[in-house]
């Protein structure tokens, strides 16, 4: 038999939050060991301790709270937007052949235009640049959670359907009682895919909306400016924030989820 590495052991049996903080650790390490040993400038390749300089002066000047607040209130009404019409629109494909005929040519080949060829546009149409941006982001979460919620509600079982209509249930009931809960852990899944994009989506409107507001802009200044430290800066708050929203869909998942923990399946919930 194969003797397991005691690492990869400890690790197992540790919980999830000390493996993260290890790996978290290796990684400054890791980074730090390349930049002595490559003898890299600070505006090529900062490291650990420079980017966290970065990050306590930025702090202290108040730049990176307010530009990410800026953010932040353009990332959640893109996300909230995206949901609002994706849903209903892939409950409409769903139930109608000849809405899908009809709609669902033009939402696939819209795909094929990136989503920075259309930013520009949203710009010239939109005066404001606040709610530009905001369209941005809903886009880029939109078609995600459509595909992810039409699986959801295509996956449902014809038996349950069934089992529905015997019971006389309206056309409501069925969606309340059987398709919203059945569908719900596919749904989930792309607003978690989703809520990260959606701060893809809120940047790349800062960078083609030129306002002086935002992480985008900051990112961009300091590029500019030759402060790789600051561009880690950014980089690593826009991480933390899709983090945070990720971790707030799975704590909503687990809330909306939790008849799962009665059976491997929606029918005992139906």
């Amino acid at each position: 038999m194969t003797r397991r590495n005691p690492i990869l052991k400890w690790l197992d049996e540790r919980p999830a939050w000390a493996v993260i903080a290890v790996s978290f650790v290796a990684l400054l390490v890791l980074w730090h060991a390349i930049v002595v040993i490559g003898d890299y400038p600070t505006f090529i390749l900062p490291g650990p301790l420079d980017v966290a300089e970065a990050f306590v002066r930025l702090l202290q000047d108040g730049r990176l709270v307010r530009h990410s607040l800026v953010t932040l209130s353009e990332v959640i009404p893109g996300l909230i937007l995206g949901v609002a019409v994706a849903l209903p629109l892939a409950y409409l494909l769903t139930k109608s052949p000849l809405a899908e005929r009809l709609i669902s040519p033009y939402l696939i080949a819209s795909q094929a235009i990136p989503i920075i060829a259309i930013a520009p546009l949203l710009t010239i149409w939109v005066q404001s640049w606040y709610w530009s941006r905001v369209l941005v982001a809903a886009l880029v979460v939109f078609f995600p959670l459509l595909v992810n919620s039409i699986a959801g509600l295509r996956a449902v079982p014809r038996e349950f359907y069934d089992l529905m209509l015997s019971l006389r249930a309206t056309k409501m009931q069925i969606f309340r009682k059987m398709e919203m809960p059945a569908s719900m852990p596919t749904v989930l899944a792309g607003l978690k895919v989703g809520a990260t994009l959606a701060v893809i989506g809120a940047l790349v409107g800062e960078f083609v909306q030129p306002k002086s507001q935002g992480l985008g802009f900051l990112l961009v200044t300091a590029r500019f400016q030759f402060k790789t430290d600051e561009v880690f800066v950014v980089l690593l708050t826009l991480g933390a924030m899709a983090l945070a929203l990720y971790g707030l869909v799975t704590l909503a998942e687990r809330r909306l989820l939790r008849w799962r923990r009665f059976g491997h399946s929606g029918a005992r919930q139906l």
